[in-house]
């Protein structure tokens, strides 16, 4: 089980860094997160396999950030609280966490969940994928797009070109590179194709509030990245 990555969201820095040395002992890949008001982008790009979640938090509670991430991502969760009341194990799976540990817990314990909850999710199926980039997350597992948590609809021509963008984000991506992509579909393919199937992309993009997701570099091609 070792090279998962798992993200924790614990706004006590002691607790945060003492779970993460341990898991990091154990081969895992960790990251904690660093901005509370803006947990869902920093999920969206590290792209974890599971999330240790603090009921807790500053800004929003852990019950706010299992809703935001259930709605991208069925991830395992599992919630860490020093309230270990039925009310609050209740709420935690309602919200769609996968498992509770109370504070506070030992590591063996914590250890023991975690791998259990990888084991359960992993050992029988592929992992999702999310690809994220300026508030777009695109999960490459069931084809869907979400826009700072909206739900955003896209043809497959569109989405083939998404996709390619994201995944070179931050790189220029070639006219022709994008075309071989468009060519996995049963359409006739030429510039014109590639240049009327952007254009739409580009307008969903900005009726969603991304108008600037993606860059056209004349002669060379197309580039996605954050402003």
């Amino acid at each position: 089980m070792e090279g998962y990555r798992i993200f924790i969201v614990e706004d006590d820095a002691v607790i945060a860094d003492v779970v993460r040395t341990h898991l990091t002992s154990w081969g895992y890949t960790v990251r904690c997160a660093e901005r509370f008001d803006a947990v869902l982008p920093e999920f969206a790009a590290f792209d974890p396999q599971l999330v240790l979640l603090d009921v807790m938090l500053p800004f929003f509670n852990g019950y706010h950030w299992c809703a935001e991430i259930r709605k991208i991502s069925k991830v395992p969760i599992l919630f860490l609280s020093s309230t270990s009341d039925n009310m609050n194990q209740i709420m935690a799976m309602d919200m769609g966490g996968d498992d509770f540990i109370a504070k506070p817990f030992e590591l063996p314990v914590l250890t023991a969940k975690v791998r259990s909850l990888l084991r359960r999710a992993y050992d029988f199926g592929s992992t999702a994928q999310l690809l994220s980039c300026g508030g777009a997350v695109l999960n490459v597992s069931d084809g869907t797009l979400r826009v700072n948590g909206e739900s955003v609809e896209l043809t497959k021509n569109e989405w083939r070109l998404l996709q390619l963008l994201l995944e070179n984000r931050g790189k220029i991506v070639s006219r022709s590179a994008l075309m071989t992509r468009l060519w996995e579909s049963d359409e006739f393919v030429d510039e014109n194709t590639l240049s009327v199937n952007m254009a739409r992309l580009r307008k969903k993009l900005d009726a969603a509030g991304l108008p600037n997701l993606i860059h056209t570099k004349k002669g060379a091609g197309y580039l996605a990245e954050e402003t």
